[in-house]
């Protein structure tokens, strides 16, 4: 079996970060899913109500307890969420802030809608109030889906280009393959790229009524983010985490959701000229309802039954809705991170499958 050799120029991973239900910051995340701790707990008056009063939350998160009163009166959760986890990957060392800010640093960010519970408070205003137009206008930013972006490159002066990509649960798939893009044409220099979620009681009623009454994670939220560049063999200082080796998007037009993703598995591991038996770790969506039964079973077909390690997050952190790919690939770099003798030179998958009818997958060359 021949290892992943990372090829000049070609995107890689370089540091990470991530707020999820484990706290703030890289080790907690790491920390957490090293004990196979699950995070689901009951909520108070804060997130309430919701249709089960549970879910996996970030613990204490107080947007202006953490990142300070100013810019943060009107700011909502995602963006919060979004806001702390660029800079907790930006504070994890003095390269990453040097290579990912300023002129050429871009931003990519997945997401579902931005904040459902930003846009149904402001409507619900309008429609109540003495007025239509009696609505706080400093909120009004928080109903768009590109807000958190917005305000994640005005905190940190991220001058590249920003970019805000909609697609449900394979939506940090998305930001992943567009940010390839971006360093491939030469449009940025770096890409900040991830995926968020936040945790309301407006999104829980949401999934709540669009769901098939099958079983399913409880709901979390949070932020993943990776920094992305092209690898550069003459810089000694250039920390490679892995390797971007390919993704691959889909849509389901018929056949169903399985057929559908072991296409996009398949063209995958062709792009990269890589075999099955080179992949270490799988970390799937585990997405609910038939979506996610038949992603188990695409990934069984692909890999077989006794092959690579299975990483999926969301039992432990929960249905992190769009941020989930991004947390999946965290857990293949904590992984990494954790067994260097059985994962370095060998391939993490990341695989990602929607009710809305998109599939995708990743694959990452491991260091």
């Amino acid at each position: 079996m021949s290892p992943v050799t990372t090829g000049a120029g070609r995107p890689v991973i370089t540091a990470w970060s991530a707020v999820s239900s484990y706290g703030i910051g890289r080790p907690a995340f790491t920390e957490g899913l090293r004990e196979r701790r699950p995070t689901v707990t009951g909520l108070g008056p804060e997130h309430a109500p919701t249709p089960d009063g549970t879910g996996c939350v970030v613990p204490s998160f107080d947007i202006r307890g953490v990142l300070g009163k100013k810019g943060t009166r009107s700011m909502d959760r995602v963006t919060g969420l979004a806001v702390t986890a660029v800079g907790s990957l930006l504070d994890d060392g003095e390269r990453n802030r040097a290579v990912g800010t300023g002129e050429g640093a871009a931003f990519a960010l997945g997401t579902t809608t931005g904040s459902a519970q930003s846009m149904m408070d402001f409507t619900r205003d309008s429609l109540t109030g003495e007025q239509p137009f009696f609505v706080d206008p400093a909120r009004f930013p928080n109903t768009v889906m590109n807000c958190a972006a917005g305000q994640s490159a005005i905190w940190y002066q991220l001058k590249g280009p920003n970019a805000t990509i909609a697609g449900g649960r394979t939506a940090a798939l998305h930001a992943l393959n567009y940010s390839r893009r971006l360093l491939g044409s030469g449009r940025a220099r770096t890409v900040l790229c991830g995926g968020a979620e936040e945790f309301s009681p407006a999104r829980a009623w949401l999934e709540h009524h669009a769901s098939d009454g099958g079983p399913a994670a409880p709901l979390g939220e949070g932020c993943a983010m990776l920094l992305v560049e092209p690898h550069d063999p003459g810089d000694s200082g250039q920390p490679v985490l892995a390797e971007l080796l390919a993704v691959e998007l889909g849509v389901v037009i018929e056949g169903g959701t399985g057929p559908a993703l072991v296409s996009c598995l398949r063209s995958a591991l062709h792009r990269a000229g890589a075999e099955p038996a080179q992949v270490v770790a799988v970390a799937r969506s585990g997405a609910p309802g038939p979506e996610g039964h038949e992603e188990s079973e695409a990934v069984h077909e692909v890999f077989g039954a006794a092959g690579p390690a299975d990483l999926t997050p969301t039992g432990l952190i929960g249905d992190t809705g769009a941020a989930a790919a991004a947390f999946q690939a965290a857990a293949l770099l904590s992984y990494a991170a954790d067994h260097p003798d059985t994962a370095a030179g060998r391939i993490g998958v990341i695989t990602s499958v929607d009710r809305t009818g998109t599939v995708g997958c990743a694959l990452l060359g491991l260091r």
